[in-house]
């Protein structure tokens, strides 16, 4: 029963006309026809029978190259096939499994497998979306030379493909406030102060002798050794505004992927100039990024969406308890003066805040939603509520980057350096 059902459309014909063959030959008295027609009956018959009772051992591997690309960026897919049996295999019909925005999946055909023998196939996938892909399982169809009988044997691993945001090179910027706490001014000042001024602590079962405080020794009366001089790690909270109502279009070139875009190539430059970051979205604390960890934020980002959240007071919310920030940058859609007005609040003396504001209107310019009409009024009212925005953030000392569609982040980013877009 397993080899009829394992007929292709071709066998089925065979099959259904050797029938009628048949009949016909013995209505008529045919011997001729009769003999046409076992023929014809016995080959889908056969190649059934010899496709299912061959017992194809295949083993399979499959490598991504890499396994993390950017959206738009290619991924080379490697798969091995290897026949661990001694019988060459026949006609194999190979098959992986696409989600549809990797695209079309790929098939391949292989004549033949020699005992022992080992394939190699390669092509490649690549996504404008962001997000975690599986890529399989394999299936193999075993098919016999003339197509008559085709069995499909499938594989059950599976390998997982993450597009990340576009990450966009940033130039450098001197960011003052984002070593606050830390980094070089404490081991200069420990540099400068003179042996007497090191604060001592007791000697622990395994210190360096070499880092004795004799002086202090001396004076307590018992093995004191200087403090190590320690580094405070650089601290920075970065806000990404993923409300779906402050945001405007669809796709790849959406003000929200482009805001996604912005918080990973921001992340992505401070991580590798030596910063800690804490990612914050306008529903609270997110994720926390080490320095120099910053595949961690991109994977993050690769799977963010938007909230359905109408204010960002959950975000303000967590970069306020969070505490400790040198830097506040904020990636912003759509702000209302009362949200701009809390997070005026946030930026404090020694804390260097930078706002990334996305041009709304822009967008709306570009996709032609409000190029009449009422939308010539709805843009205007949108854009004093910009200005407003802006000026109260710029008042409190905020430095705001305007970042129109169609335009580059980094275009705009040395801006982040300029304390006159501060107020």
């Amino acid at each position: 029963m397993t080899g009829l059902k394992a007929l292709t459309p071709r066998g089925r014909s065979f099959l259904a006309s050797g029938v009628a063959a048949l009949l016909c030959a013995l209505v008529l008295g045919e011997h001729d026809l009769l003999r046409v027609a076992v023929l014809i009956i016995a080959m889908p018959l056969i190649a059934s029978m010899v496709v299912t009772r061959t017992r194809y051992r295949l083993a399979s591997t499959r490598r991504l190259g890499p396994a993390r690309v950017q959206a738009g960026e290619e991924s080379t897919v490697t798969l091995r096939l290897e026949n661990v049996t001694r019988l060459p295999t026949g006609l194999l019909l190979v098959e992986d499994t696409l989600q549809y925005a990797l695209g079309t999946r790929p098939r391949f055909v292989l004549d033949r497998m020699e005992s022992r023998g080992v394939r190699e196939i390669d092509y490649k996938v690549s996504s404008d979306l962001r997000g975690r892909f599986p890529v399989g399982p394999l299936s193999v169809r075993i098919a016999d030379p003339f197509g008559l009988v085709e069995l499909t044997r499938s594989f059950t691993v599976t390998d997982t493909l993450v597009v990340t945001p576009e990450v966009v090179p940033l130039p450098p910027v001197r960011l003052s406030g984002e070593h606050s706490g830390g980094g070089d001014s404490r081991t200069r000042s420990v540099a400068a102060a003179g042996d007497d001024d090191v604060a001592p602590r007791e000697y622990r079962q395994g210190d360096d002798l070499r880092r004795v405080h004799w002086r202090s020794t001396a004076r307590r009366g018992e093995l004191m050794v200087r403090r190590e001089e320690q580094e405070l790690q650089s601290r920075g909270a970065l806000l990404l505004d993923t409300r779906r109502h402050a945001h405007r279009g669809e796709g790849p070139r959406s003000s929200f992927e482009v805001a996604v875009s912005a918080a990973a190539s921001i992340g992505v430059h401070l991580s590798a100039e030596g910063l800690a970051l804490r990612l914050v979205t306008d529903q609270g604390a997110r994720h926390v990024v080490d320095s120099g960890q910053s595949w961690s934020l991109l994977d993050t980002l690769a799977v963010i969406r938007q909230s359905t959240a109408r204010s960002l007071e959950h975000g303000v919310a967590a970069l306020r308890q969070g505490g400790g920030d040198g830097l506040i940058i904020a990636v912003l859609g759509a702000l209302d003066l009362e949200e701009a007005q809390a997070l005026a609040q946030l930026r404090r003396p020694g804390v260097t805040a930078v706002a990334v504001l996305l041009d709304l209107a822009s967008w709306d310019r570009a996709s032609g939603d409000r190029a009449s009409g009422n939308g010539a009024s709805w843009d205007a009212v949108a854009d004093d509520g910009a200005r407003a925005a802006r000026s109260v953030l710029t008042g409190a000392g905020w430095r705001v980057l305007d970042l129109p569609a169609g335009a580059s982040l980094a275009g705009v980013w040395p801006e982040a350096g300029n304390k006159r877009s501060a107020a």
